[in-house]
């Protein structure tokens, strides 16, 4: 039984979608089967877990509820100054962990990796605290655009080199809240 209300409740917000990539029940599927890993993976290491503010929020909260040992969960936030240079990984650390990470097992959560460059920038950001280990988890990949090759320990899905929005992906801020996956209608973003 979904826990969300189904996709024409959104009205306004699904009339934008043109296609759905991946289904609530696909995404709550992979999502308890990355907690499973992670549980049985980090059992007796007290893990780190670390998003990055905003996109991150649905899939941390849902993983969270997946994950059956010991953890904590910490949060970081960038912002870029224009699209240009985000493209470059120029970003600029708006919020930093809070908890200490020195001999910390982190694992460290996306909502989505696409060119690798931001995500680049905050492992190294955190290797430089020493912490015991440092993986990555992803619950969607665009490795087509990757600049940077990134190890990642858990991913979900593959996506497609095209814009896409649900889950915490957004639009303009918008779209977050769709419990599905979609390809935005080109007339949405584009003049």
């Amino acid at each position: 039984m979904s826990r969300y209300f189904p996709p024409e409740a959104y009205g306004e917000l699904a009339d934008g979608i043109r296609e759905v990539l991946f289904t609530e029940e696909e995404i709550e599927e992979r999502v308890r089967e990355i907690g499973q890993a992670i549980s049985h993976d980090y059992n007796g290491r007290n893990p780190l877990l670390i998003g990055v503010l905003k996109g991150v929020m649905p899939f941390m909260a849902d993983l969270l509820r997946m994950i059956t040992i010991p953890m904590e969960v910490d949060f970081m936030a960038v912002s870029s100054y224009t699209v240009e240079s985000r493209e470059q990984g120029m970003v600029r650390l708006e919020k930093d962990v809070e908890i200490p990470i020195e001999e910390r097992h982190i694992l460290f959560v996306e909502d989505v990796i696409d060119t690798g460059l931001t995500l680049n920038y905050l492992l190294r950001n955190l290797r430089a605290h020493e912490p015991a280990s440092l993986e990555v988890c992803t619950l969607f990949n665009k490795p087509r655009r990757r600049l940077i090759p990134i190890s990642l320990k858990y991913k979900g899905f593959d996506l497609p080199d095209r814009f896409v929005v649900g889950y915490g992906l957004d639009y303009r801020e918008k779209y977050r809240n769709l419990p599905f996956v979609g390809l935005l209608k080109p007339e949405i973003f584009q003049p």
